[in-house]
């Protein structure tokens, strides 16, 4: 399937801004089961200064300052997708991948083999998931035990998250601790990939933070996904011997060609679409809007 979206964030300053410096991670990676066919970022006011790199991750990001006044900045990235799950490992048909167990799984994991050195990273503190609390390892270890697969496990853990949890997006904010999600039950896509995340790395397994875009509306017969207004977010385990394997908590399934990943890191804190630093005084109104349809 191909796919064209628009994502465009708009600052309204009331005081205006004298100097400004951003990181957009807006372009779509090219991945197996994904290739980006064109991109463009469009910026304005136009930026005094700009640069694309690649960020610890393996993100592309982009990097610009506007050192003129101005009380308004629209950032606008448009994309032009092609999605082939068939084209990318399929963890469903992998007999190895599906049957590796946690015990297994935690003994691979501690080698010193030099490709599990990134993977491994994906165990520790991040600034979101910090100081595991014991009601969420409690929660995860419901899942997830020695002799069982690591993938039923996740699948299971997908499951009850989608269903115990309540999708409401007027709840939470970005700063909302994840032991407060897990107390209410409720909050958006990126509270239950990060409450997800939080489970699995509280038994010693890799688990990451992906950001991207889901097609909540789907052609005629087919079932209407959950998203935002925004990014989507779901999380991903890594398996040994098969790799990353991702799930989407808020519409419990395994991401496939509705799902279009941006970019990935430890939690939210790496990857939103938009952060920086201003110069200037007074309040700012943020807006949002994505569009994503066939192309």
């Amino acid at each position: 399937m191909e796919f064209k979206v628009s994502h465009t964030t708009s600052y309204d300053y009331d005081s205006g801004v004298t100097f400004c410096h951003n990181i957009a991670t807006l372009k779509p990676k090219t991945m197996p089961g994904q290739t980006l066919l064109d991109y463009e970022l469009e910026i304005s006011p136009k930026p005094t200064e700009l640069t694309e790199r690649l960020d610890f991750f393996g993100n592309i990001v982009t990097r610009f300052s506007i050192q003129d006044y101005h009380k308004k900045l629209i950032v606008t990235a448009k994309s032009r997708i092609l999605r082939n799950y068939e084209s990318q490992p399929d963890i469903e048909t992998s007999k190895m991948g599906k049957s590796i167990t946690l015990e297994d799984s935690l003994r691979l994991l501690k080698t010193n083999k030099l490709d599990l050195v990134d993977v491994n990273q994906f165990k520790l503190e991040s600034i979101f998931i910090t100081r595991i609390s014991s009601e969420i390892k409690a929660y995860a270890e419901k899942s997830f035990k020695p002799e069982r697969s690591v993938f039923e496990a996740s699948y299971e853990l997908m499951e009850r998250i989608f269903k115990e949890f309540k999708f409401d997006s007027g709840f939470s904010t970005i700063a909302t601790p994840i032991e407060e999600v897990m107390k209410e039950k409720k909050g958006v896509c990126q509270d239950f990939a990060q409450i997800a995340i939080a489970c699995i790395r509280s038994i010693g397994l890799p688990a990451r933070y992906v950001s991207g875009y889901i097609e909540t509306l789907p052609p005629p017969g087919k079932e209407k996904l959950v998203g935002t207004d925004a990014s989507h977010a779901w999380f991903s385990v890594y398996i040994p011997t098969f790799g990353w394997v991702d799930f989407d908590p808020t519409n419990n399934q395994i991401p496939k060609n509705q799902h279009i990943t941006v970019s990935w890191g430890r939690d939210y804190y790496d990857v939103p679409p938009l952060k920086g630093v201003v110069y200037s005084t007074g309040k700012n109104k943020m807006n949002v809007a994505v569009d994503i349809r066939p192309a």
